[in-house]
């Protein structure tokens, strides 16, 4: 019995002297960095318009809402904001009945972005700490007729406000939206996409120009984006992270030795097919690969826990040299990755 106590002791003492050691390297001082993010409601500006004034105010939309108004017409169809025609359509959009409707239930849903502007603020704190020399973006909101999520362009970023109302929405089951997916569609997964989309347009797979387009490099770069996102926004859960419920967290950390060695067993690391790469890290209720219980882009995670350790274990790479790094090979070796 007092072998039994001494023993409960020592690891109790031992147990909270680890943890205390252990170091959360996501967490940074930003404090110093000044960063300064007014969004521009470009979706109040054009549904507060009476139909009759739509056309009128063109140019001072164009002036004030620069080469966002561009972005944003190519978005909802309305074509290029200098053509003759882009009045009408514009009026068009703005006259339409549904748009109104859901213009309604956004200004409800968000009737201050101030929250928006205040999280946006501290994740670009967080992005021009890792990136000095990056500028940040100026960011506009919209309804897009659930076309777009996230709009990104040349120092632009617009969140289509209509995509993030909430996963009971009325309209994305008339939208044949799968409910995996609306349970994303809420406000909390603003900031998150904004950074993942920004992310995304900055490092894009195609312009980093990988020697060969597998398995392995996918998830290496989307693991690069999840670490980036991450980074960014270090207080929030992994769960947001990631898109995943609680449960799917849970199997991925729970089973991550045994997905990675599925993939290895059954030579699909370095495979090319198309097929087997959207079935890894594409969109779906679970990675039919594994079981129903793992949540769809499980290979996703796998690949941001390959980038965690090997910039665990190379500590003086910069972010940007690393997911600028095409070389996944090498990647993985350096990130001596061993998942228990």
């Amino acid at each position: 019995m007092k072998v039994r106590l001494l023993l409960f002791i020592i690891l109790f003492l031992i147990t909270p002297s680890l943890t205390s050691c252990k170091k959360n390297h996501y967490k940074i001082n930003t404090s110093a960095i000044k960063v300064n993010i007014k969004i521009k409601r470009l979706e109040k500006d054009l549904f507060t318009l009476n139909p009759d004034q739509v056309i009128p105010m063109v140019p001072a939309l164009k002036k004030k809402y620069d080469g966002f108004l561009q972005l944003f017409s190519l978005v909802i169809n309305t074509g290029n904001i200098n053509d003759t025609s882009f009045g009408d359509l514009l009026l068009r959009f703005c006259s339409d009945k549904q748009n109104n409707e859901v213009y309604a239930l956004t200004i409800k849903k968000f009737p201050d972005i101030k929250p928006i502007e205040d999280d946006l603020q501290e994740a670009f704190r967080h992005y021009l700490y890792y990136f000095p020399g990056k500028k940040v973006p100026g960011v506009f909101t919209c309804i897009t007729g659930f076309n777009n999520s996230i709009i990104t362009g040349d120092s632009l970023l617009g969140i289509g406000l209509d995509r993030y109302l909430g996963a009971d929405c009325e309209y994305y089951p008339r939208l044949n939206i799968y409910k995996y997916i609306a349970a994303r569609m809420t406000a909390e997964n603003i900031v998150p996409d904004c950074m993942y989309g920004w992310g995304a347009s900055e490092w894009d797979f195609s312009a980093l120009k990988y020697p060969v387009d597998n398995v392995l490099a996918e998830i290496i770069h989307d693991g690069k984006l999840k670490y980036f996102e991450k980074c960014m926004l270090p207080e929030t859960s992994d769960e947001i992270i990631f898109g995943f419920e609680p449960d799917q967290m849970k199997f991925c950390r729970n089973n991550e030795n045994q997905m990675w060695q599925y993939l290895i067993e059954n030579n699909l690391i370095f495979s090319t097919d198309q097929f087997t790469i959207r079935k890894l890290t594409g969109e779906a209720p679970f990675t039919s690969y594994f079981t129903k219980e793992s949540p769809g882009r499980a290979a996703v995670w796998l690949g941001f826990r390959i980038i965690e350790s090997f910039m665990l274990k190379n500590s003086g790479v910069k972010m940007e040299d690393m997911i600028r790094n095409t070389d996944v090979q090498g990647i993985l070796e350096k990130a001596k990755y061993s998942p228990q």
